[in-house]
């Protein structure tokens, strides 16, 4: 997702009169702009960089949820409603079926090596992005047990 879209979409929720989704958008602006001054990107945002940013936020969201309280049911409704926003800005995520063929194909032969380590590195960065470091790390773990 490109920074100007985020930009558009503030607009579009700011017309909408929409608090949440503002509120939740601009948490995502902020957070790109301090990592693009950050990284020295100021002046051209890249989407890479975006995206980076937006997964970070939505695992973000994701532990306020898991972590908020059941008995306090507005702010829960709050974090479950910040982590849809996010999420319907987030990039498309490889799921395990796709994930598996994609692994073993690939990386079959670096994982055959033995080397944890090393094949670990080169798939998460491969990776990276585009599908969980979790479920990355669960695949791998299966296809090694065989």
């Amino acid at each position: 997702m490109s920074f100007a879209e985020l930009q558009s979409a503030l607009k579009d929720a700011m017309k909408a009169r929409d608090t949440q989704k503002k509120e939740a958008v601009q948490t995502l602006i902020a957070a790109v702009k301090k990592a693009a001054i950050d990284s020295g990107e100021r002046d051209n945002i890249t989407d890479e960089l975006t995206d980076s940013i937006i997964l970070k936020e939505l695992k973000i969201a994701r532990e306020q949820v898991d972590t908020c309280p059941a008995e306090a049911t507005e702010q829960l409704e709050e974090y479950r409603n910040k982590l849809e926003i996010i999420r319907s800005f987030a990039p498309k995520q490889m799921s395990e079926e796709e994930l598996r063929p994609y692994i073993e194909e690939k990386f079959g032969e670096l994982i055959a090596s033995g080397n944890k380590g090393a094949y670990m590195k080169t798939i998460m960065a491969d990776l990276k992005g585009k599908a969980d470091g979790k479920l990355i790390n669960k695949v791998i773990s299966e296809i090694t047990a065989k």
